[in-house]
């Protein structure tokens, strides 16, 4: 049996790693061929460290050799990984994970009156929809709505005892698990704090609940940007963020100052897309004709500008007011040109956030699972 050991190695050019770009050739991964008679030994090194890249490259290298020298050779492969630098971690801004909740999405909006809250609760009913476990915090200390949104405003979360110690079980509406501080204020006062005082009280709503298991808690938080945002980014680690924006100018120079929150060094929370609300008018005896009251796509462009995902937009429609006024979401509405919209925002967040995850440290990495027809997000 005849051949040399460049004949190894023009048989390994087309072998690449799982997750390398390149041949194990064009990397120099391939450190050292040995021959000794009829047996070849070939030392790789890969970047990949996991059981699985290792065992595939070297049944690819083994196949290889086989083939294109000779199949009677007796190959060895040792699978090395390519040791890793050690890199000093920013000093970003990040709070303890909370027990069986997967992932943790901030909806933001640069000023009021855009449809923050009302994009929120669309968004979680659509979600819970779909088959996912949801779950919604009120952070908009000072002017709390969800729980009317959710039509619970006269119901009170219970205490639970949970190993040992006394917790809040969240009131559930229409499959979503809801925390408000609008279940302890009256309705008829003004909560007038100062940020320590607020920021103590949504830790408890945070920390303090039984939220069991949850494959999305959606945070609404107040308009803006100050106090309330950092005290959530320090609390916990949020995944993502949504911003909401209507198309006017005015607006969507707020949103900007929004999206430059999350996006700051110190805070780093990826912004997985923006939703333009409001974004024309059609009247129901014009049913073809769009009026774009605020300005047109204006929020598109600001995804487009700010390099972030457009998610997707909302007409400005009286059932969605209406639906929120009463507690009842639209997105409810089987087969409604609504609840296709907020449909295909939810989705696209969805996506967005898969994406998201891929840059993300190992300890917040996705998978994705099946689950009534849509992708499962989990850590």
């Amino acid at each position: 049996m005849s051949f040399k050991k460049q004949d190894i190695y023009n048989a390994l050019e087309t072998i690449t790693a799982p997750g390398e770009g390149k041949s194990l050739t064009e990397n120099n991964a391939i450190k050292n061929v040995v021959i000794f008679g009829d047996e070849v030994i070939v030392d790789v090194e890969i970047s990949n460290p996991t059981l699985q890249a290792k065992k595939k490259v070297e049944v690819e290298i083994m196949k290889a050799v086989h083939k294109q020298v000779h199949q009677k050779l007796d190959v060895k492969v040792n699978v090395t990984t390519t040791p890793q630098e050690k890199k000093e971690k920013p000093n970003l801004i990040r709070g303890k994970e909370i027990p069986n909740i997967q992932n943790i999405i901030a909806i933001a909006s640069g000023k009021g009156g855009v449809g923050k809250s009302t994009i929120t609760a669309n968004l979680a009913v659509t979600l819970a929809n779909m088959g996912f476990k949801v779950g919604v915090l009120d952070a908009d200390v000072y002017g709390p709505s969800m729980h009317l949104m959710f039509d619970v405003e006269k119901e009170r979360p219970l205490s639970v005892n949970v190993d040992g110690r006394s917790k809040m079980k969240p009131v559930e509406n229409y499959g979503v698990k809801l925390l408000s501080l609008g279940f302890f204020t009256n309705p008829n006062q003004a909560v007038i704090w100062r940020g320590p005082m607020a920021s103590k009280a949504l830790n408890q709503l945070i920390f303090d609940a039984d939220w069991g298991e949850l494959d999305f808690l959606l945070i609404d938080l107040p308009p803006g940007t100050g106090d309330i945002h950092l005290s959530i980014v320090q609390a916990v680690p949020i995944t993502g963020a949504v911003v909401v924006s209507t198309p006017q100018n005015i607006a969507l120079a707020d949103a900007k100052k929004g999206v430059a929150m999350f996006q700051q060094e110190s805070i780093k929370v990826p912004v997985l897309g923006i939703v333009e609300n409001m974004a024309y008018f059609t009247p129901e005896e014009l049913p073809n004709n769009k009026y774009y009251i605020f300005g047109k796509e204006g929020a598109k462009h600001l995804a487009e500008d700010s390099g972030t995902a457009f998610l997707g937009e909302v007409p400005l429609v009286q059932s969605i007011r209406e639906g929120g006024d009463v507690g009842h979401p639209v997105a409810l509405q089987k087969n409604s040109p609504l609840e296709k919209a907020f449909d295909t925002i939810t989705k696209e967040m969805v996506s967005e956030l898969i994406k998201r995850n891929t840059n993300l440290p190992p300890t917040e990495i996705v998978r994705i699972t099946t689950m009534s027809g849509c992708s499962a997000v989990k850590n």
